[in-house]
């Protein structure tokens, strides 16, 4: 919807899912919960409330609100205002507008303008201020505007949301990423689950396994090398005899050279 850049968890997504394609859609924030009820998107981000009768929703963060203005305005030389500080301007309502207010601030405009874009071409024009989201203000930015952070308004939530009946394991691993979660992150899923909980599985006893001598040149890790009993080495197995060299003594014969006669 706009207002989100979903750039980073793009790229993340095509990191770790380089054969699993991707695809954006450019949605209002009306249209999108019907967009994912439809199945016309398996994810998306939307702006808090939303009907969590069939839809699940996590809440990633609140943004800042603003209200934009023309760079002379009274407003321009201040840092931050107050809602009473617009009780003399006309305050534009757009029919999108994603804010949730109890009552507005400032003066009613003759009518509503129907999309946020709109309204702030009437800004430029000098018909009155317009209070959004800072990502709004930000995708509309114009040279001849600016914009302030503005307390006392509500603010707007987003939120990734997507069908609660349709959670297939590529919505998880994009909520995944989302919420900054690693590859090998225990929330996440990961390869091969059975056998990575099949190597960290501790002997009975609750001993330690030791590697034993010679091992390093082994192929089948210490796992294999514990069914030698005493830690010999069989003749012509992997590794052979030189693999038990600088093991414990009485491992293995010494050999050496016959001593002659005398």
């Amino acid at each position: 919807m706009p207002g989100v850049t979903p750039g980073k968890w793009v790229r993340i997504w095509q990191e770790r899912l380089p054969d699993v394609p991707l695809e954006l859609l450019q949605t209002t924030v009306g249209e999108a919960p019907g967009l994912l009820r439809d199945g016309g998107a398996d994810a998306g981000f939307v702006r808090l409330p939303v009907d969590r009768t069939d839809l699940s929703a996590i809440p990633l963060y609140t943004e800042t609100t603003v209200v934009v203005v023309p760079k002379d305005h009274l407003v321009a030389a201040a840092d931050e205002v107050t809602v009473e500080d617009l009780a003399d301007d006309i305050v534009l309502h757009p029919l999108d507008d994603p804010l949730d207010w109890e009552e507005l601030p400032g003066k009613p405009a003759f009518e509503r303008p129907a999309t946020t874009a709109d309204a702030v071409e009437l800004v430029a024009a000098g018909i009155g201020v317009l209070v959004v989201p800072q990502s709004l203000a930000r995708l509309h930015h114009r040279r001849d505007l600016t914009y302030r952070p503005i307390t006392g308004a509500p603010q707007s939530q987003v939120a990734l949301s997507w069908r609660e009946d349709a959670t297939t394991d590529l919505v998880e691993d994009f909520i995944g990423i989302v919420r900054g979660r690693t590859v090998n992150s225990s929330r996440g899923r990961r390869p091969e689950p059975d056998r990575q909980a099949k190597d960290k599985r501790p002997e009975k006893g609750g001993g330690t396994r030791q590697k034993p001598a010679g091992a390093g040149s082994r192929t089948g890790g210490a796992r294999t090398q514990s069914k030698a009993g005493g830690g010999r080495t069989a003749r012509g197995g992997t590794g052979g005899a030189k693999g038990a060299k600088g093991g414990p003594k009485g491992t293995t014969a010494k050999r050496g050279r016959p001593r002659r006669s005398s």
